[in-house]
């Protein structure tokens, strides 16, 4: 039974000290090493992690508090290759935090440096240098367009309704389907064989009880919306993920895929930067809410037929205010009074405007 404790105790002791190592990964084991030293407790990203997010903040957690004036920019640093990447330092608790200036390229690898002039309240050094690297994720290659399909035929599309208050003015065709014309409101139409018209609509108005065959192009468009909202919705590999928190008012979005969680906020005036050829594609799981009297611009060559809204919830654009792309979205759209849109809306419930201009992408 002796044998039984004590080989019990020596089992014991082992599997403490592999933890006590474990934890103190950072420490230094030469025989100078202070007890008092910090230690990195936890870090985001880890080491070899990747499909990392853009737009990441890196965060480095230490085990006590430290001196504020020995985080910063020198004792923390971030590297691609032999570049280091500008960008700004915060401390607060016990946690440091690297924000860069720009997003980070896509498919590379960056190397993250906290230097022994890190030290805690008392003065006291960590242990060791710390090293270590992460991969980026997202688009290396250019995002493909979102294929609308003959969806692609109509500035409005809806499946419920459309309701207007005059006056309005819309270029290009708008269509409902499955609902009947009469759920196409404050229009004023004229018929026509297939179609009606209005003064205040520069094309065609189709609904799903018109003459053929214009059910049938409506049931193979709205099948179209559907299936351009599937394929934005189910990209994956994000070049930015809850960027600014979904509050991008005043911001300047770069080309890329972009995923937000929550509801998505447009405060103050908005720029999509990028070439002719450059793709958007923001994924948003709830609504998107614009203010009123705010602007959306593009800028460098960037085209509205290539920003997709992919929105779960409802859109809102506030008063006076001027929006820019594709909008699919599941739930409704809504433009409030004397709101502009360049791009067209996709919904598939109901699409409300109010002394709106609506025009298609060329």
């Amino acid at each position: 039974m002796k044998i039984n404790y004590l080989s019990n105790a020596i089992i014991v002791a082992s599997l403490f000290g592999f933890a006590f190592m474990i934890g103190c990964e950072n420490k230094s084991t030469n025989a100078d090493f202070d007890p008092d030293a910090p230690v990195i407790f936890s870090k985001s990203p880890m080491n070899n992690e990747d499909n990392i997010e853009r737009n990441k903040v890196l965060e480095i957690i230490f085990d006590q508090a430290m001196d504020p004036s020995t985080i910063n920019n020198t004792t923390i640093t971030l590297q691609q290759g032999s570049t280091t990447i500008n960008g700004s330092v915060g401390y607060s608790g016990t946690t440091a935090r690297f924000t860069s200036q720009n997003v980070l390229a896509a498919q590379t690898d960056y190397t993250v440096k906290v230097s022994t002039g890190a030290k805690n309240a008392s003065g006291v050094a960590i242990a060791n240098d710390n090293e270590w690297s992460f991969t980026t994720g997202g688009n290396s290659e250019q995002l493909e367009v979102v294929e609308l399909g003959t969806a692609g035929n109509y500035v409005i599309l809806a499946k419920s309704a459309i309701n207007n208050n005059p006056a309005s003015s819309f270029t290009g065709d708008l269509g409902l389907s499955p609902m009947a014309e009469s759920f196409i409101t404050g229009f004023s139409q004229t018929p026509a064989t297939g179609y009606s018209i209005s003064d205040q609509v520069n094309g065609r108005i189709y609904a799903a009880d018109m003459a053929d065959p214009t059910p049938t192009n409506l049931t193979t468009a709205v099948e179209n919306m559907a299936t351009a909202y599937d394929d934005a919705a189910g990209r994956t590999a994000p070049d930015f993920v809850e960027l600014y928190t979904g509050e991008i008012g005043g911001k300047t979005l770069t080309p890329g895929l972009y995923k937000w969680s929550n509801t998505v906020q447009i405060t103050d005036d908005l720029n999509f930067s990028g070439d002719e050829d450059d793709v958007w594609i923001l994924q948003v799981a709830e609504n998107v809410t614009m203010s009123p009297d705010v602007t959306i611009t593009l800028s460098g060559g960037a085209q509205v037929k290539n920003i997709f809204w992919q929105v779960a919830g409802e859109v809102t654009i506030g008063r006076t205010s001027h929006f820019e792309g594709i909008i699919f979205s599941m739930t409704g759209i809504t433009l409030n009074t004397g709101a502009s849109l360049n791009g067209r809306v996709l919904a598939q419930t109901a699409a409300i405007f109010d002394a709106n201009t609506v025009v298609e992408p060329q």
